[in-house]
């Protein structure tokens, strides 16, 4: 079963491969962001121009429901292109989304960090672990810790792939792979004890340099909790060649 089935232009129904940890009646934003990127990769495209920048920012949970997603040009040129996305259902807005597209030249690439360790085989631990069971979106992810753990509190360095399609009937792209996966720096790297406290992202952004590639992706994610509510997870980006880019997620934080 995929995350999603399509079922006319622009509309998707979930799975249950969507849920998410908050509420079994809602869905994790790494399919959601997965979807968006489905859609804007097919909004307008030129050869020649890659995505660059996604921006999310989520205004309810959103539901394990039929979902509309809406996708238009915001600014058209040779060099840059700005699209915008909106997720909605039974009529709400529940996401909005803007990404950029950069035109692809030939450029001197100065020297970056190279992959973290090899992606580590896996383990008990791993199949024991809360994002691999107890809701959908944990049990399609592959993954595999290099430093930190399941339930251990504070950073962590993690690979993870999806196991099962994004669309039903269509095939999954790099960029896709890395969305659906980058909403969980929080999640990975949490401060706070899971069952003692909420730590919802209400905005994902993720900054590219060069276009992923493959369907492992790792993370190397901090998370860091303020005195008001507040939170903030900043994770770098890698695919099996290397560093190529940042995702940051900011937090709302409360008790349960």
């Amino acid at each position: 079963m995929a995350m999603y089935s399509r079922i006319g232009e622009g509309r998707y129904l979930a799975s249950e491969h969507t849920q998410g940890p908050w509420d079994p009646g809602t869905q994790h934003m790494g399919p959601v962001t997965a979807l968006i990127a489905h859609e804007l990769a097919l909004t307008a495209p030129r050869p020649g121009l890659e995505p660059s920048r996604l921006v999310v920012d989520v205004f309810a949970p959103v539901p394990l429901a039929e979902l509309q997603v809406t996708t238009e040009v915001a600014r058209d040129g040779k060099r840059v292109q700005c699209l915008t996305a909106s997720v909605s259902s039974g009529g709400r807005e529940y996401v909005r989304a803007s990404a950029w597209r950069i035109r692809a030249a030939a450029t001197p690439p100065t020297p970056v960090p190279g992959p973290p360790a090899p992606i580590p085989p896996p383990s008990e631990e791993h199949r024991r672990s809360w994002l691999g069971s107890g809701f959908g979106y944990g049990k399609v992810l592959d993954w595999r810790f290099v430093t930190g753990g399941p339930l251990r509190l504070g950073p962590a360095t993690v690979w993870g792939r999806l196991t099962t399609p994004l669309v039903e009937g269509e095939e999954l792209t790099p960029m896709e792979g890395l969305a659906a996966f980058a909403d969980s720096g929080n999640g990975v790297s949490m401060a706070l004890d899971f069952d003692a406290y909420v730590f919802a992202n209400v905005d994902l952004t993720i900054s590219l340099f060069r276009a992923p590639a493959g369907e492992w992706f790792c993370m190397d994610a901090t998370t860091v909790i303020g005195p008001g509510g507040r939170g903030l997870t900043r994770s770098t980006l890698y695919d099996e060649t290397g560093e190529l880019g940042t995702a940051t997620q900011t937090l709302f934080v409360t008790p349960r």
